[in-house]
């Protein structure tokens, strides 16, 4: 079962400036809503063809961090290593690190 990170360890994470690939799965509408900063947005649908693009610590998230949780274990099982998956999506983001994220 794939592992979790907190809203506010990865907030952490970005202000020490820690390298890895934050993965932003929701649908483009959702992303129209709002995103993390410095994100790439892999949807959901496109991440078995993209395999390759997954690299170094990886941190998923979607908008309440069940399909998060579904992609991180996919990822695992297709071998990659260092995943994670953001608890409570970007739902959890915007109420712990950023109000300024709307809520959806």
């Amino acid at each position: 079962m794939p592992h979790e990170i907190s809203a506010e360890d990865l907030a952490a994470r970005i202000s020490a400036a820690k390298p890895m690939m934050i993965v932003d799965i929701r649908e483009d509408w959702e992303r129209e809503i709002g995103a993390l900063p410095g994100d790439v947005h892999i949807p959901m649908r496109e991440v078995p063809q993209r395999l390759g693009e997954f690299e170094g610590d990886v941190v998923v998230y979607c908008h309440h961090g069940v399909r998060s949780m579904m992609v991180a274990g996919f990822l695992e099982k297709n071998g990659v290593p260092n995943v994670l998956s953001l608890a409570g999506g970007i739902d959890a983001w915007s109420t712990a690190i950023d109000p300024t994220v709307p809520r959806y």
